[in-house]
């Protein structure tokens, strides 16, 4: 805390001042929060268990996380077959035009063939387009195909429509020239040729759709069949595309169904790749291959992408090896490593208290709903109808403390102590084999899969399960322990919860209904008044700035979280005061001055209290979601009213002021 600041006017720096001016950001880090302090903690209870030997009788999936972590650890053989792995792959993949000088032959490429071998080798699908097999979001018990347009190169197409002269966009040039210089290339060639292929992608960034257009998921839904998709797209052969990345799984027909969610950027992108020389595209696409490779190679490779990492986030060095190695783990193997965690650190004590936790909160924004008064009773039955619908999924499922569960879902799935590369190769292939082959079969919503990954300090609320989800790995340190005064849980995992809720009603969420399908279920005046309601949100937040990299807040992309996080607070404030009418008031805690009240108040801040480089917070707030720290705990703070009474903050204050922005 510091207390030299009045909480009506900065809250954030009230709660939070002190962590801000003791805590000094690592050199290997981007962000000190709260949500990394307590990952890191969790990292290293990991790591005593994945770093003993394996016993003769432990499980198969137990034996792999320890596999994957050694053959990760494993540094001396990594620097001894050096860029051996990568030169053989970018040879299996016809050559990489920009190393292979004048002895590359254009006439046998063609990048429908290179993103087939890719799906052999364990490489990505989606460096020319999207392709995935996702749940159906108008019929939510089904599959279907989905197209969509590619995450590219760098964090956000915003900074390709820069263009090629700006600075971060140059960093990713030199990154890409610095590697092919490294892989044997010629420094002039690599500059003509790897201009022209970011060239492409600056093209490929300028078809797709921003961010702020994607809000709408009706307009993301464009279903056609196969047939069709080929009469507007003629230049991409669809049906055979599809049926070779589906193999061996499938073989449809041109009247498969499919969804197109942005034809502009597929049409253009058939018009770029007819008028593109083929060298560019096998240079565009074998570096692709190339950026996802880097990782786990030697270092001489990581420390060019080191390079590249300090110009867009800041960071000066690597973490700790250990600490790599169990990031890779557990983002690869999140059921492996979430059953090892769940069986050896979780209390169940936890689980019963935020069962208990979540019914206070889901009350009381079911008693929101009932008073307001800008919705009609019609909208407002079904609105009720979805809360109560929303499943709830607490620390992690019972299967996966369960060999056999676990022996099931990673059957197939070979992970040696030998080359990390492969290991990793090994694992793509399994996980879009896992997706593709499930195109057919019914979607299961309460399927424990989907709520494994225990070791995970985040929560989540899924549109089309209608379900919330607060792992194991949450629920301990600033957000919540069993043993300690309520109002210091319901201020900070209770915040949490109230968040995800409301994310069911957010300006995405809302769009869908209790089962979980897209449809429109408000009534035309009712989702008038939100829509003026959200418009609040986004203005507001728009118009908060951080003055450290002089940008404002994009409040149209935030507005989602910035709606759950509103809607958060306040329901987890009066889940707070009815616990307390049921139960009886709470003392304060001894030695502060403040009351429950403030106190919940200040558990909730301090959930947030993060200090960022100047780098990373500009990335955030052009590509996040999520406002910054600040502006989660004063914007929604400032709009509800009991904080103002609770602090006796003045009229006009800023945590007080006489204009609030309130959806629910």
């Amino acid at each position: 805390m510091n207390e030299n600041i009045d909480p009506c006017e900065d809250f954030f720096e009230f709660a939070c001042g002190g962590f801000l001016n003791k805590t000094i950001i690592p050199d290997d880090k981007t962000t000190i929060s709260r949500f990394n302090e307590i990952s890191d903690e969790l990292q290293q209870k990991l790591r005593g268990l994945v770093d003993a030997e394996a016993a003769p009788n432990e499980p198969g999936f137990s034996q792999m996380v320890k596999n994957l972590y050694k053959s990760c650890m494993n540094t001396t053989k990594i620097k001894e077959q050096g860029l051996a792995p990568l030169k053989d792959i970018l040879r299996q993949m016809g050559g990489w035009p920009v190393l292979e000088g004048n002895a590359w032959d254009p006439s046998g490429f063609d990048w429908t063939t290179n993103v087939y071998i890719n799906r052999q080798l364990g490489y990505s699908l989606d460096y020319i387009f999207d392709f995935s097999v996702t749940t159906n979001i108008r019929n939510s018990s089904w599959r279907i195909i989905d197209i969509d347009q590619p995450p590219l190169g760098m964090p956000s197409r915003k900074y390709l429509l820069k263009g090629f002269n700006n600075s971060d966009v140059q960093a990713y040039y030199n990154y890409q020239i610095s590697m092919a210089v490294l892989l044997g290339a010629d420094r002039a060639r690599a500059e003509r040729e790897l201009k022209e292929s970011l060239e492409f992608e600056i093209e490929i960034a300028n078809y797709s759709l921003p961010k702020e257009e994607r809000r709408n998921a009706s307009k993301l839904y464009n279903k056609m069949t196969i047939g069709e998709l080929q009469a507007k797209v003629p230049e991409i052969p669809w049906l055979a595309y599809i049926n070779n990345v589906l193999a061996p799984f499938f073989r449809v027909t041109a009247e498969e169904p499919v969804v197109v969610n942005v034809p502009d950027y597929v049409k253009n992108l058939g018009q770029l790749l007819n008028r593109t020389p083929k060298r560019v595209i096998a240079n565009y696409m074998l570096w692709r291959a190339t950026a996802a490779s880097i990782a786990y190679l030697s270092e001489d490779a990581r420390d060019i992408q080191l390079e590249y990492s300090r110009k867009l986030v800041g960071k000066e060095t690597r973490e700790p090896r250990w600490k790599e190695c169990m990031g890779t783990i557990s983002r690869s193997l999140s059921h492996a490593v979430g059953s090892m965690y769940a069986r050896k650190f979780f209390k169940e004590d936890a689980k019963l208290a935020a069962d208990s936790m979540v019914v206070f909160i889901r009350n009381e924004f079911e008693k929101i709903l009932k008073t307001l008064d800008w919705m009609d009773p019609l909208t407002r039955e079904r609105a009720l109808a979805k809360a109560k619908a929303i499943t709830p999924h607490i620390a992690y499922p019972p299967e996966l403390l369960m060999d056999h569960k676990l022996a099931e879902l990673y059957d197939g799935l070979v992970i040696s102590d030998g080359e990390l590369l492969e290991n990793m190769r090994n694992l793509t292939i399994f996980g879009t084999d896992y997706s593709f082959k499930r195109l057919r079969e019914k979607v299961n919503k309460k399927d424990w899969r989907n709520h494994g990954a225990a070791a995970v300090v985040n929560a989540y609320y899924s549109p089309l399960e209608n379900s919330i989800q607060f792992p194991a790995g949450i629920l301990q340190g600033t957000f919540f322990e069993a043993d300690r005064p309520k109002y210091m849980n319901f201020g900070g995992i209770g915040y949490v919860i109230g968040h995800e809720i409301t994310h069911g009603f957010d300006d995405t969420g809302r769009q869908f209904d209790a089962n979980g399908d897209l449809k429109d279920w408000w009534e035309k005046e009712t989702q008038n008044k939100f829509l003026k309601k959200a418009e609040c949100i986004i203005h507001q937040y728009g118009n908060y700035s951080a003055p450290e990299v002089n940008l404002n807040l994009n409040g149209i992309n935030t507005q989602g979280e910035n709606i759950a996080d509103n809607g958060g607070i306040k329901e987890a404030y009066f889940a707070y005061q009815e616990w307390v009418t049921r139960y009886g008031e709470e003392k304060s805690l001894p030695s502060l001055p403040y009351t429950p009240k403030q106190l919940f108040w200040l558990s909730a801040a301090n959930v947030w209290c993060s200090k960022y480089r100047p780098e990373t917070l500009k990335l955030r707030i052009l590509t996040g979601a999520h406002s910054p720290a600040r502006f989660r705990v004063n914007g929604p703070f400032s709009n509800v009213k009991e904080f103002a009474v609770d602090w006796n903050c003045p009229a006009g204050s800023k945590l007080n002021p006489s204009k609030r922005c309130s959806v629910w």
